[in-house]
């Protein structure tokens, strides 16, 4: 039985947390808290396997709660951060991965909905994840600063409406000269993951492209998040946003995309797929071996399939597929699948990755201006 502890200023909130929860007969909620204080308090008295948390509430917001009890206990519970479907919300989600959060869900209008659907059973499925996992060392992490106070708001991206646009069908050709694009698909463990791949790779000529699961708004401060961890270029990626090497482009959550050639290299192109999940890496690598020279596609940790299918166009062009060791993961869903279908290339953990990346781009140079 797994041992959940809801924390939510709302009361209407934590009985809809408690209904979804307790839907399934391996969770079971042993506690509730108002307020960041009762918390701190109920998770040293009821010592839970996770904590929902919420971000405002009085007296002491969810990122301090969460700061305190990370640091009260060398086996502190897992927390998961619910936050308002805003970008001020996001924000401090993401803020509260720095200290020690390990996931997040958006609370959306439809969350208490009565028939929640997908979004329950995501809540269920991320509680049960963590709960199940052995709590690891605590790592010091650089200070977050908050994205809303570096960077100015922007407005949502504007991506094509309509239906998805038919994807071009990469050639059989293989591939020649440098690695000039590098791919990534990452699901559930991805806040945690990408910081370290990114570490252990450094900068790297070709630009990168990463499709990581995320709602829509959290893709920006994630970005941000990224920036002030590693010292990259990391950016959210925008409709038609030129692909610069050296840089690292988040698709923004919510959306797909998907990759063009254009005279001066290739741009993103935005829209949204018809899958269960987004942005959806089976979306950006079909259309990265149809479009790039010599892309190289990589598999981490996350639930599900996504960049299987994808990787397949990899294989038809005899172009690398790395791929994260299953047991290395927070999830390892997404790597086994490419292994069971054979389109891995290699096996590796994160630091093998990053080194194997670097290795493989080494030659790599920017495309000249002008080039087609």
């Amino acid at each position: 039985m797994i041992r959940v502890l809801v924390v939510d200023d709302s009361g209407f909130m934590r009985i809809a947390l408690r209904q979804i929860i307790e839907a399934d007969g391996d969770l079971e909620v042993i506690g509730e808290a108002r307020t960041g204080t009762e918390a701190i308090e109920l998770a040293q008295q009821l010592k839970p396997d996770v904590i929902t948390m919420d971000v405002e509430m009085p007296e002491m917001d969810g990122i301090e709660a969460t700061k305190r009890i990370m640091s009260s206990s060398a086996t502190p519970p897992r927390i998961v951060m619910v936050s308002n479907h805003t970008q001020a919300g996001a924000d401090a989600a993401i803020k509260a991965l720095s200290h020690g959060a390990v996931d997040f869900m958006s609370k959306s209008s439809n969350f208490v909905k009565t028939d929640l659907g997908m979004l329950d059973a995501e809540l269920r499925a991320k509680l049960r994840l963590w709960g199940e996992r052995r709590i690891a060392p605590r790592r010091d992490r650089p200070n977050f600063v908050s994205p809303s106070a570096q960077a100015p708001m922007r407005p949502p991206v504007a991506a094509p409406s309509g239906p998805p646009p038919r994807l071009p069908e990469p050639s059989a050709r293989p591939a020649t000269g440098p690695v000039d694009l590098i791919v990534v698909a990452v699901s559930t463990g991805g806040p945690q993951t990408l910081p370290e791949i990114l570490g252990h790779m450094g900068r790297v000529a070709a630009p990168i492209v990463v499709a990581q699961h995320m709602p829509e708004l959290f893709t920006h401060s994630f970005a941000q998040h990224l920036r002030d961890d590693t010292g990259l270029n990391v950016r959210e990626g925008e409709h038609r946003m030129e692909l610069l090497p050296n840089s690292i482009t988040l698709i923004p959550g919510g959306r797909d995309g998907i990759l063009a050639r254009v005279p001066t290299g290739l741009e993103l192109r935005l829209c949204k797929g018809e899958g269960a999940v987004h942005p959806s890496a089976d979306m950006l690598f079909q259309s990265a071996a149809a479009t790039a020279r010599h892309p190289l596609a990589v598999i981490l940790t996350g639930m599900g399939s996504d960049g299987t299918r994808g990787a397949r166009y990899f294989v038809q062009r005899k172009l690398p597929v790395l791929v994260q060791i299953p047991d290395s993961c927070v999830v390892g869903g997404m790597p086994q699948s490419a292994i069971d279908a054979g389109v891995a290339s290699d096996v590796l953990t994160l630091e093998q990755i990053g080194a194997k990346l670097s290795q493989l781009v080494a030659a790599s140079q920017p495309w000249p201006t002008g080039s087609a």
